[in-house]
């Protein structure tokens, strides 16, 4: 067991730390902005979309381009893939594009093999993030990861840190039937490593990480300031709230300050 120091607070006797990937881990914006621009401009070319109307459909994903953030209400960063897909299908239905939904998945899929062949272009790690995951290892405290990306997006950015290996398990959304803020997942990560609930802590940047916290019942939920969640909202919602991942300190059980 290791103890965890955020800030001036601390929690013990934690065996497990779950960590959400986007906005946590690493960089919100180049990820999701990429993806998403890679995603549009594909199916802007399949539909023939005017510029405005791809400009649109960027939007609708949930980037806002011009002021270079990922809007706070998503989809993409925030909800599952079906939902971030189904947001490109409504908009384009809404401006006169029916029927478009073939062309979306085939957009999504060939943007998926292009971050496979260069997951670098895509990935940078948020300070602290690879650090904190192996002094926690080198304690002996287990680590995983969830994710509303799929599984194997997952391992491909964890790869990327070079961090695939320092992973006991990883659930994505295509793991679970209902996405966060329902506990599924981290259900699903406790019964494959066999830890109870009470020696777990989640860290995330997002309300739906937190809230799947609380419902799963964990000793400890950690609000990350990623840059999409206010900061009041993190702490209506938990007392530990960080900067960033340089702010939580690892020492065993049973030593001192």
């Amino acid at each position: 067991m290791v103890v965890l120091e955020i800030g001036r607070a601390t929690v013990g006797g934690v065996r497990l730390v779950i960590f959400d990937k986007d906005g946590t881990l690493i960089e919100l914006y180049p990820y999701i902005s990429q993806t998403v621009l890679l995603r549009a401009r594909r199916i802007g070319r399949a539909l023939g979309l005017a510029p405005p109307e791809e400009s649109g459909l960027v939007r609708a994903l949930g980037v806002d381009a011009a002021a270079r953030r990922i809007r706070p209400e998503g989809p993409a960063g925030i909800r599952p893939r079906e939902e971030v897909l189904a947001a490109a299908v409504g908009y384009l239905e809404a401006i006169g594009r029916p029927g478009a939904e073939a062309a979306c998945r085939e957009a999504f899929a060939a943007v998926d093999e292009i971050s496979a062949r260069d997951p670098g272009r895509f990935i940078r790690p948020l300070p602290g993030a690879v650090a904190l995951v192996r002094a926690l290892r080198a304690q002996g405290c287990r680590v995983a990861v969830a994710t509303q990306d799929l599984t194997a997006r997952g391992r491909l950015a964890l790869a990327a840190l070079g961090l695939e290996q320092e992973i006991d398990a990883l659930a994505g959304s295509d793991r679970v039937s209902r996405p966060k803020p329902h506990p599924e997942a981290i259900h699903l990560l406790l019964a494959e490593l066999g830890i109870p609930a009470a020696q777990a802590v989640m860290v995330g940047d997002a309300p739906t990480d937190l809230e799947m916290a609380r419902r799963a019942g964990l000793s400890a939920a950690v609000g990350v300031l990623g840059g999409i969640t206010p900061e009041e909202t993190l702490r209506s919602l938990t007392p530990y709230v960080v900067r960033d991942l340089t702010a939580i300190r690892v020492r065993p059980a049973g030593q001192g300050t």
